[in-house]
């Protein structure tokens, strides 16, 4: 049960996420792209640019709130799965990509506020 729960709270943070970047000017091109290697939230265009987005909510700042929890393992992860992204959409290898982290956590108020992070890390 409680996995269901924290599943549909990561779903509900992804969308909410996705609609978010859109108000920046950002486009969806997928959701939930899952292979092997790992998984990438969402993958976005920034006018020319290919955006993988990493997604982390957290009820609060404790141990470092959702920004740190993107730890070098799950970067690595990040990375091999943005490759066989592109290995599986030829259409994108001429486009520069960068990795972003958008961090969600509720304020004392309940309101959600958004820390975005362009380029949290590079690929290889």
């Amino acid at each position: 049960m409680r996995r269901w729960i924290n599943n549909n709270r990561g779903e509900r943070a992804e969308t909410r996420a996705g609609q978010w970047l859109c108000q920046q000017g950002l486009t969806l091109e997928a959701r939930n792209f899952r292979c092997r290697q790992g998984e990438i939230d969402l993958v976005m265009l920034d006018r020319d640019t290919l955006v993988f987005v990493e997604v982390r909510w957290r009820n609060s700042r404790h141990y470092g709130g959702a920004l740190a929890s993107v730890d070098h393992h799950k970067q690595q992860r990040l990375i091999k799965a943005a490759q066989h992204y592109l290995a599986k959409h030829p259409q994108h290898h001429h486009r520069p990509c960068r990795f972003d982290v958008l961090g969600q956590e509720p304020d004392e108020g309940g309101t959600v506020r958004y820390q975005w992070i362009q380029n949290a890390f590079y690929g290889e």
